[in-house]
């Protein structure tokens, strides 16, 4: 069984069991979080698709840690006019873990 979920302006796919990194939320290490935002659910090759979401299916997560991505280089050229701009910035995740998917 999977589900595709909306968090922080993303869509993610999810198992039972899986650890994901999503947008930092606020929330503290080993919290229980739902989500309830859910587009589909598969279960048994037979989806639930919402209209746009699912009415009363929720996702039972728990919060492992917060933490920053790799360095992302943004870089803006244009040719013959000496114009170079280099930013760079590090993106804050949550690291969840999905325990259970509760269908409607």
């Amino acid at each position: 069984m999977y589900a595709v979920i909306e968090t922080g302006g993303f869509q993610f796919t999810v198992k039972e069991g899986e650890k994901l990194k999503i947008p930092k939320i606020s929330a503290k290490p080993k919290e229980k979080i739902s989500f309830d935002k859910i587009l589909l659910i598969s279960k048994d090759n037979d989806p639930i698709i919402g209209t746009p979401f699912i009415k009363g299916a929720k996702i039972e997560a728990e919060v492992l840690n917060h933490g920053k991505d790799k360095k992302i280089v943004v870089f803006k050229f244009k040719r013959r006019v000496k114009y170079r701009r280099k930013k760079g910035h590090r993106q804050d995740f949550t690291e969840v873990q999905i325990k259970k998917i509760n269908l409607p």
